[in-house]
């Protein structure tokens, strides 16, 4: 990545940020007239935070404790004028939610990557303790079917020994290989210690361009 595209970057996610709306449903969606990068990850894989640390905001998006806080598709505008859009995707694979609600956030999400010829691009998060899940791959399955390309993102790198960390990289980069609409780059990244976060905005601000 050129230094000329890692500095625009830090320029757009330094400047004027703002939460534009929430959609519980496809009528809801605003107009299709950015590109839009998606944000999808287990329920408390630290997405809220990771938004926050691509932001440089303290609470752009919440955080919480409490599993699938977010039910909606939450859209957020980046620059002025506009350059693109992050979308916030609800968190995935908690138990504790009701059957029915899980099923509805499945569909709100299918729906979204299926009809959506904005976005550009979609991160999925996966917890760097724990590697990929099964429901970590069922996304991925419904990302590749949707031909949406993605890059995972390893999160909370800074709580994984580096020797363990290595080994999770490797797993995951064995998978996104075999996944038609994955990247092989494998992101590392830690809100708390910021390791990462100026590369994948990088990446965020090219991917909107394409």
């Amino acid at each position: 990545m050129s230094a000329d595209l890692t500095e625009a970057a830090r320029k757009l996610f330094s400047g004027p940020i703002e939460f534009l709306k929430s959609a519980p449903g496809l009528q809801h969606l605003p107009d299709a007239t950015f590109p839009e990068i998606a944000f999808a990850g287990r329920s408390n894989v630290g997405k809220s935070s990771l938004l926050n640390a691509l932001t440089n905001r303290n609470k752009l998006a919440r955080t919480s404790n409490t599993p699938g806080r977010t039910q909606e598709l939450n859209f957020f505008d980046v620059g002025k004028p506009i350059m693109l859009r992050l979308v916030d995707m609800p968190g995935y694979g908690f138990a504790e939610a009701p059957k029915d609600m899980v099923r509805r956030w499945r569909f709100l999400i299918n729906d979204y990557l299926r009809g959506r010829q904005v976005l550009k691009r979609a991160l999925v998060l996966i917890d760097a303790r724990h590697g990929l899940k099964d429901v970590d791959r069922e996304v991925m399955a419904m990302l590749d079917a949707a031909a949406v390309s993605y890059h995972l993102v390893l999160t909370k790198a800074d709580k994984v020994k580096p020797i363990d960390l290595a080994s999770t990289v490797e797993a995951v980069a064995a998978e996104a290989v075999r996944r038609p609409a994955a990247h092989p780059k494998i992101f590392t990244t830690s809100s708390e210690t910021g390791a990462g976060i100026a590369e994948l905005r990088t990446t965020i601000l090219e991917a909107s361009r394409t």
